[in-house]
């Protein structure tokens, strides 16, 4: 059971941390009344300095959050289910410690990024997304800035892919969290399962963060109050689902008016007594054709770049035979933090960031700021 468990990282779930246990326990007590207050959302301005959308593909916009306006550029690819958010509190740390430009955006199908086909989530299309993104982005800078990739699991296997396609030929070092081929395509077996246990929805966004933390998912509560809101969206509960966050204010608008005007009542006071419920942004259980073409001949691809290399896992079990050798054979700087889950950057964000730092000044990529004081690395 436990090798099962290491090998798939899914957060656990216990029945007591279920979206209708939490929303039944007493709200008039004091411990109720702090954990509201505890698991309140928090802003995504908090964090990065900008927020916009970068139109790309004759009509695509992609939500891109940044912070920082010198030194490399720190582009940062999160995992299947996430959003950029998830990146916030490690990229406040970061940005504090060294020199860079952290670029993080939400993947098509996540986030608030808007595509015409967020079904096609084939790991050459994202990639290609990554490219586009980043053309635009710097267009009309010459030279371009050198750029590290950062991904993770999801994120990590497009990162390694673009890298290795040299489709960002400004691309200096390469950054994996969390995302080993071997042990990910054996947890693909457990994944619908994994899914399944998960609450289909929640009354309320501190509902969510709340199960978020307790159920193991992010173990950071200062990081799930940020990055959570961005994993779901808001829907009536009148089974009249709207897709995708961009339509929801003229949707829901046209839903207001056709009550007001069936129930005789003002559409204000339809939108003061409407019920909401929140669902997953991205239903991930759509996405299984294509999981095995994300994780698929990594290892190679990883070891096959050839820039600077770091790979930071949650455990040494996450190794497969072909980064053991490489590992063996120095083709990579490897880290292992303790005590953290899956989604590493958000258990640990200061570690992660000052794994990152040290990368980045080693190799002479960037340069520590006065008062960094680093710390030593996990091994």
């Amino acid at each position: 059971m436990r090798k099962s468990v290491l090998q798939s990282r899914l957060p656990p779930l216990p029945s007591q941390f279920s979206s209708q246990a939490l929303h039944n326990r007493p709200s008039g007590s004091t411990e109720g009344k702090r954990r509201r207050r505890d698991y309140t959302p928090s802003s995504w301005d908090a964090y990065f300095e900008t927020k916009r959308l970068v139109e790309i593909n004759g009509g695509d916009k992609f939500c891109v959050y940044s912070s920082g306006n010198d030194g490399p550029v720190v582009l940062l690819l999160h995992g299947g289910g996430y959003s950029a958010l998830s990146w916030a509190v490690m990229t406040k740390v970061l940005t504090v410690q060294c020199q860079c430009q952290v670029v993080a955006f939400d993947s098509r199908g996540h986030g608030s990024t808007v595509t015409s086909n967020t079904d096609d989530l084939s790991i050459d299309s994202q990639s290609r997304d990554v490219s586009s993104i980043m053309k635009s982005l710097y267009k009309e800078s010459s030279p371009p800035p050198p750029v590290v990739v950062v991904g993770h699991s999801m994120g990590g296997a497009v990162a390694a892919h673009t890298v290795f396609l040299n489709r960002i030929p400004s691309v200096v070092g390469l950054v994996l969290i969390d995302v080993v081929e071997g042990s990910a395509m054996n947890a693909l077996s457990s994944m619908q399962s994994f899914l399944r246990s998960r609450p289909q929805s929640f009354e309320s966004i501190e509902n969510a963060i709340e199960w978020s933390v307790r159920s193991g998912q992010t173990k950071n509560r200062d990081s799930a109050r940020v990055s959570m809101p961005g994993q779901i969206r808001k829907v009536p509960t009148n089974n009249r689902v709207i897709e995708g966050n961009q339509e929801m204010g003229s949707a829901n608008e046209r839903i207001d008016e056709e009550d007001a005007a069936a129930s005789q009542m003002t559409v204000a006071d339809v939108r003061e007594n409407s019920q909401y419920k929140y669902e997953w942004r991205i239903d991930l259980s759509k996405t299984e054709q294509h999981w095995k073409g994300w994780f698929e001949g990594l290892s190679q691809k990883f070891l096959g770049c050839t820039v600077a290399k770091l790979l930071l896992l949650a455990g040494v079990d996450r190794l497969d035979k072909d980064l053991t050798v490489g590992q063996m054979q120095g083709k990579f700087e490897m880290h292992v933090l303790p005590q953290v889950g899956h989604v590493v950057h958000e258990d640990s964000p200061g570690k992660v960031a000052d794994v990152l730092t040290r990368f980045l000044v080693r190799n002479k990529f960037s340069q520590a700021k006065e008062d960094y004081a680093h710390s030593l690395p996990a091994c």
